[in-house]
C-alpha cells in the first residue's frame, strides 16, 4: 500500500551534514514515520520519529541536538536532517511508516513499511 524511498545519503567528513528525505507514494495519512538505522554487524536501532502533526517527537539519545526530523504532509516526505556528524553515525538509514495508532515509538517491529534504505559514511 506505501512504497517508501529514501534519499540524500552519501560520503562525508566528520562534522559535516546531510539531510536525508523519505518519501511516500502511498497514502500515510496520520501515520506515524521514523527512522532507523543499522550498520554492518548491528542490530537495527530507533534514531527518531514524528507524529502526523509534528506535535510529538522523539529523539534517541545518541544523536540529540545534533539531527532533526520534520514533515511536510502536503509533500507525503520526511525528512533527516544530521549535523554534526559522527564516524559513529555511518549506517544505512531506514525510513519507516505505521499505519496504525497515533503514538510515537520506537521499537522497529511497530512499523509496518519500510525504505531500501540510503548508505550514510562519515570519515574521520
Amino acid at each position: 500500500q506505501v512504497l517508501l524511498v529514501e534519499s540524500g545519503g552519501g560520503l562525508v567528513q566528520a562534522g559535516g551534514s546531510l539531510r536525508l528525505s523519505c518519501a511516500a507514494s502511498g497514502r500515510t495519512f496520520r501515520y506515524v514515520m521514523g527512522w532507523f538505522r543499522q550498520a554492518p554487524g548491528k542490530e537495527r536501532e530507533f534514531v527518531a520519529a514524528i507524529s502526523w502533526s509534528g506535535g510529538s517527537i522523539y529523539y534517541a539519545d545518541s544523536v540529540k541536538g545534533r539531527f532533526t526530523i520534520s514533515r511536510d504532509n502536503a509533500k507525503n516526505t520526511v525528512y533527516l536532517q544530521m549535523n554534526g556528524l559522527k564516524p559513529e553515525d555511518t549506517a544505512v538509514y531506514y525510513c519507516a511508516a505505521r499505519s496504525r495508532g497515533t503514538v510515537v515509538v520506537t521499537r522497529e517491529y511497530e512499523y509496518d513499511y519500510w525504505g531500501q534504505g540510503t548508505q550514510v559514511t562519515v570519515s574521520s
